[in-house]
């Protein structure tokens, strides 16, 4: 049952992936996002043959296709369309034929079949603001196998809040690209004023609350986060 005060996670802030030209702009600049950094990501979560993998704003595929490689059983999950058939069009070029693709979101994909071994999210839970980041963590961890593990990456601030103006400023100014070379000053501008990501603490305490042992947490800037969970068994 969809009530109506309930999100609308398809009316996505600030950039229209429903545009191919931009789905192909993003595939470019996501340089955390290559082959070799995806595939070693995989091997860190034990990602193997038989494992059910769910990937929830999979974008152009590439984790997808790297954890199918690995021979898992992987659902592809995306609220853009043109997103979806560009991550299609890439796993049929690398002879990938079990990624299952859907078009949904965090609060809209409703899993079938097995308990996933994994779910993962990355650069896409910040589109929710905080109480459906919550309902959205509650529905991963249904999701999963008790143990199960859950990876999330995201735009995550670990600075102190009196410091926000001075630490988004000077993250823009380190990160920001020229147009047509990555992510621009306007893009990350767009990202804090209409997206909606969050405080470290924040963050770690809907995990917690979600029912998700955190096994280790990683900051490797002040406007990025890491953290490695497992489903904890009541």
């Amino acid at each position: 049952m969809t009530f109506a005060w309930y999100f609308n996670e398809f009316t996505m802030a600030g950039v229209d992936f429903e545009d191919v030209s931009r789905v192909t702009a993003y595939d470019r600049n996501q340089t955390a996002s290559t082959p070799e950094k995806e595939q070693a990501l995989v091997s860190r979560l034990g990602i193997a043959a038989g494992h059910t993998v769910i990937d929830l704003g999979a974008g152009t595929g590439t984790f997808a296709i790297q954890a199918a490689l690995a021979g898992a059983s992987v659902h592809a999950v995306d609220i853009s369309r043109a997103m979806l058939n560009y991550a299609q069009s890439k796993a049929q070029k690398a002879g990938v034929a079990t990624v299952n693709f859907h078009l949904a979101g965090f609060l809209t994909y409703e899993h079938q079949g097995e308990f996933a071994d994994v779910v993962i999210t990355k650069n896409a839970l910040h589109i929710l603001p905080d109480f459906w980041k919550m309902i959205a963590l509650l529905k991963i961890a249904a999701f999963l196998k008790p143990k199960g593990v859950f990876y999330l990456r995201d735009v995550v601030f670990s600075f102190p809040p009196a410091d926000y103006e001075t630490a988004i400023e000077q993250w823009i100014a380190q990160v920001a690209k020229p147009e047509g070379q990555g992510w621009t000053v306007k893009d990350f501008q767009m990202h804090v004023r209409e997206e909606h990501s969050t405080f470290a603490w924040a963050v770690e305490a809907m995990l917690k609350r979600a029912g998700f042992d955190i096994v280790e947490t990683n900051y490797p800037s002040p406007t990025y986060a890491e953290y490695l969970c497992r489903k904890a068994v009541t």
